[in-house]
């Protein structure tokens, strides 16, 4: 039975993720549906660009506990029901493909950036505080999210590996699937790049048109 428990763990996991709060906020808050502005991503930034901070920011911690509380509840007490480091990079990636194609939404979702950064405090906060600050920063020098999530999600998993110096481990399972949503993020904003290259992507903070 043990053997079932990973995949159940996963699938809980990817139901979870499954949950678009972009348009759950929005339709609560009484806003315009994010699939249909800007972007049309459902994911926080782009509900930032209603004009609504306040919907922004509860749809971001909202997407990012997608992340971190599956993670996080399998670190804590998944040994004593023998889930141990491949169940905790399969519950990562569960939860995040959720975000990106959640059954509840005809499987069109946004592009897992907070919901990446939750993964990954799950996985140690000190790991997490490292991606978090490194978006943070790209964020607030250059001004695009889409350049600050790619950069974040290029070094979470080297950072990963450096920090088996400082305490956490460089299991393979789970760098694995850090170098994974590294990838499928970074294919999801592939559009953004394209924008990036071409002077057009949107700016944190402008509104939609």
């Amino acid at each position: 039975m043990h053997t079932l428990y990973p995949a159940l763990a996963a699938i809980a996991a990817y139901l979870v993720g499954s949950l678009a709060f972009a348009v759950i906020v929005s339709r609560a808050m009484g806003l315009s549906d994010p699939r249909t502005f800007g972007s049309k991503n459902p994911g926080a930034t782009n509900v930032l660009r209603s004009g609504s901070k306040a919907a922004a920011i509860v749809t971001l911690l909202l997407d990012a506990c997608k992340g971190l509380v599956p993670v996080l509840l399998v670190r804590l007490y998944g040994k004593r029901w023998g889930l141990e480091d491949g169940t905790v990079a399969l519950v990562a990636l569960g939860a995040f493909l959720g975000h990106l194609y959640p059954v509840f939404f005809r499987f069109q979702g946004g592009k897992g950036v907070a919901t990446f950064i939750g993964a990954v405090f799950g996985i140690h906060w000190l790991l997490g505080i490292a991606t978090g600050i490194t978006w943070l920063i790209i964020a607030f020098f250059f001004r695009y999210s889409s350049l600050a999530s790619l950069v974040a999600a290029v070094f979470a998993p080297v950072y990963f590996l450096l920090g088996d110096r400082i305490q956490w481990y460089a299991e393979t399972p789970v760098v694995m699937a850090l170098f994974v949503m590294a990838g499928l993020l970074a294919w999801r904003h592939r559009e953004n790049v394209k924008r990036l290259l071409k002077g057009t992507e949107s700016r944190l903070g402008a509104k939609k048109a």
